[in-house]
């Protein structure tokens, strides 16, 4: 099988899985909120990344796919556990805690994990495991989340993906598969979709719920990202941040403020798990 999964301490500390018949890998840096910060297919880097900001531990990271739990977004105010009050950052906290890798027992992709620790009961008082096997395919990243609930009460939670594709020229994009309407999260009114597309070089922030997959063309290098979802990883946000030439195109299981407002939120009960499915495919037009 022609995959390898390596070490490597350059230019930053990362492991590579790589399958040479696609002419594709995968990076990642698991004590980086198992962030993959690179992904290739067929020769072709698709991921934008930032590594000089991503070399200064004292800012976020812009770049790679980002793992956003046990909330996407933010939220307005303290949720509540029982008569408790807590309170969780923007997008959680795993993606700042350090993660184990490793290699599948198949050989075709990655498995990263993440438990919870003292720290995270101060915002999270849950027991958890969260298992994300990452499948590098033809064309494709294929990703599974299991969350296993291993306390005695029922957890809330959203689970989401922050990719940051990169793109040629942020005017020369179209986005297809988007429903008509959406909600631009600068004021959490409705809008219209195309008009947010419209707007992509100015920054945008926006969520929608599409009934198919979505796909992000880039005119220039004539690349296409599809975000297939399945239920209930069905959300969708698309952001830019100008100048940066990139677009997030972001599955997420809920939309932000969830664990306050109860909208789409996720629970899993005492005992058990939830499983959850997303895939990005990778085509020339």
């Amino acid at each position: 099988m022609p995959v390898s999964f390596k070490k490597k301490r350059n230019p930053y500390p990362h492991w590579e899985y790589s399958n040479t018949e696609y002419d594709s890998l995968i990076r990642i840096a698991p004590e980086r909120g198992g962030l993959i910060t690179e992904w290739r297919s067929e020769g072709k880097d698709l991921l934008y990344f930032d590594l000089e900001r991503f070399l200064d531990e004292d800012k976020s990271v812009r770049g790679g796919i980002p793992i956003l739990f046990p909330i996407c977004g933010d939220l307005s105010e303290s949720y509540l556990v029982g008569t408790n009050e807590y309170d969780l950052k923007q997008h959680g906290f795993a993606r700042d805690l350090p993660w184990s890798i490793n290699l599948l027992k198949d050989k075709l992709g990655i498995r990263l994990k993440l438990v919870d620790t003292e720290d995270s009961h101060s915002c999270f008082p849950f027991f958890f495991t969260l298992l994300m096997d990452v499948y590098l395919k033809e064309k494709s990243l294929q990703i599974s989340v299991k969350i296993y609930n291993q306390g005695q009460e029922s957890m809330p939670f959203s689970f989401g993906l922050h990719p940051y594709f990169q793109v040629s020229d942020l005017q020369k994009i179209k986005i297809d598969g988007l429903p008509g309407k959406c909600i631009d999260q600068t004021n959490m009114k409705v809008t219209n979709a195309s008009d947010q597309i419209g707007i992509l070089d100015k920054g945008v922030d926006f969520l929608s719920y599409p009934s198919c997959s979505v796909k992000l063309f880039d005119c220039l290098s004539r690349n296409v990202i599809e975000l297939i979802h399945q239920e209930p990883m069905d959300t969708t946000v698309v952001w830019t941040d100008p100048p940066r030439q990139m677009v997030c195109l972001e599955p997420w299981t809920s939309p932000r403020n969830s664990l306050v407002t109860g909208d789409r939120k996720l629970e899993i009960k005492p005992a058990q798990y939830i499983e959850l499915f997303t895939t990005f495919k990778h085509n020339s037009f």
